[in-house]
């Protein structure tokens, strides 16, 4: 006796279920509309006849957009199985490239230019159709981070739904211009650094513990100038606006800055790669992660502070 088959009305649409995706990927109906080519009402209607037929929802607001629910996991791991037949359907004389399409992620402003960026660029050599958005912030990681596939941050995460990885380390120092040293002296000691301004991150302003070292090891340290950039950090030190607070990976690239009272100042904080479940699934993610390990890895004695970068 053969088996009652589902009515075809009751199995979701391939449609819906690769529009779920999208907004699986982007967190925004916007952005996901954007990306299809389609508007947000049109987006709003797929979610909607596809919770219909699912007969539940699969997507949860929260602050940061849009979060699939269980059921929404469930139907993304379905979506991702009819856009892979797409995929294949389409090809035709190429071979398909599984590593391809857009990954989002957030990293902090140093490790974005100096891993970050040579990662991906040797990536796209060999799959040309990858395409990659960093968004550069200090922060934590997030407890919601629709958007995003993967996040980089400073310090242990604590996040649930999401797998973490430590990446590597990298050091901080305190660092002068020459022509600044030659102008105010150069403190040989703990007591003598504290009468010189700090360029440093907004204290205020300021989301990752790990990061307040200066306030902690020198709390008696004036602010010169502080910004949330830490570009700035750098140009600004080389400027002679105080004594810079900055990585050694970044400094270490100028010659008209002086390392000072190293044995003093010399704090190791920890890289964390923080990815959803979902968006390891996904080969081009797996792929960029996999790509910003191996750079972290072989830069780790640059981000000690161990040898100065090879570009200079």
């Amino acid at each position: 006796m053969s088996l009652p088959s589902i009515p075809p009305a009751q199995l979701p649409h391939p449609d819906d279920l690769l529009v779920l995706l999208a907004v699986s990927r982007t967190g925004r109906f916007t952005t996901a509309a954007e990306s299809l080519g389609l508007n947000h009402t049109t987006v709003s209607r797929r979610i909607a006849a596809l919770e219909k037929t699912l007969g539940g929802r699969v997507l949860a607001r929260t602050v940061g957009g849009w979060e699939l629910t269980d059921l929404g996991r469930r139907a993304v791991h379905a979506a991702e199985g009819v856009e892979a037949a797409v995929a294949l359907l389409n090809r035709q004389e190429e071979k398909a490239d599984a590593i391809s399409g857009v990954v989002r992620m957030s990293a902090t402003d140093g490790f974005s230019a100096y891993i970050v960026a040579p990662a991906v660029a040797a990536l796209q050599r060999e799959h040309p159709r990858l395409s990659v958005e960093i968004v550069t912030v200090t922060r934590r990681a997030l407890q919601h981070r629709s958007g995003l596939d993967i996040e980089v941050v400073v310090g242990e995460p604590q996040v649930h739904r999401a797998e973490a990885f430590q990446l590597g380390s990298y050091v901080l120092g305190m660092y002068a211009s020459r022509d600044y040293l030659a102008a105010r002296g150069t403190p040989a000691t703990v007591k003598e650094l504290v009468q010189h301004p700090l360029v440093y991150f907004v204290d205020s302003m300021l989301q990752v513990d790990d990061l307040d070292a200066p306030r902690r090891l020198v709390p008696s340290m004036r602010d010169g100038l502080s910004c949330t950039n830490v570009f700035v950090h750098v140009e600004a030190t080389r400027a002679g606006a105080g004594i810079g607070f900055l990585p050694c990976f970044m400094a270490d690239r100028h010659p008209d800055l002086v390392r000072l009272l190293p044995d003093d100042f010399a704090e190791e904080l920890p890289y964390w790669m923080v990815l959803r479940p979902d968006s390891l699934r996904q080969p081009a993610v797996a792929a960029v992660a996999q790509a910003l390990r191996r750079q972290t890895a072989a830069m780790q004695p640059t981000l000690l502070g161990q040898k100065p970068p090879s570009d200079g």
